[in-house]
């Protein structure tokens, strides 16, 4: 039993597992400390109209719970961008490459707001703090999100879809 789950790890990750794990490890980390210095369960999906109250004058965005958690939740975001940049230039080094078509990533980024908008929540939200706090909801949520990422790839898969 062992030796297989080490085959089926060694090919589902051929570069290890490290990066993974110290990914993960770096992002509930810095999801305590923001819910231990805010008790504010942090996520994402509320970058974008947090960020726009800077700029705009819609009473959407410039609720009072987007004002006062706007700064934060900026530092939070450019933060992963800077994990994954530092991982990438400095522990390991080397291009990041994507056969990937360019319209095709955009079109996931935009199927990806989507359905975090109508999730109420992303995967750090739903799938690290709701689940850490044993939420019903949250549960659903992350069992939709692993269901139809499944779904989509299995489909896109055996249409013969490739980057």
């Amino acid at each position: 039993m062992t030796g297989l789950a080490l085959q089926l790890a060694a090919e589902l990750f051929p570069r290890g597992v490290t990066q993974y794990a110290v990914g993960g490890v770096m992002v509930a980390a810095g999801i305590a400390v923001i819910y231990l210095g805010t008790a504010i369960i942090p996520g994402n999906s509320t970058f974008l109209e947090t960020t726009l109250s800077y700029v705009s004058n819609l009473s959407r965005f410039n609720q009072p719970k987007y004002l006062a958690s706007r700064d934060w939740r900026v530092v939070f975001a450019l933060s992963i961008v800077a994990g994954a940049a530092v991982w990438g230039l400095l522990l390991d080094p080397g291009a990041f490459t994507t056969e990937v078509q360019p319209w095709r990533l955009f079109g996931g980024g935009i199927l990806v707001g989507i359905g975090t908008r109508i999730g109420k929540g992303c995967t750090a939200g739903h799938g690290v703090c709701g689940l850490g706090s044993a939420s019903r909801t949250s549960l659903v949520n992350v069992v939709l999100f692993v269901g139809v990422a499944i779904v989509t790839a299995t489909v896109v898969a055996a249409l013969g879809v490739t980057p």
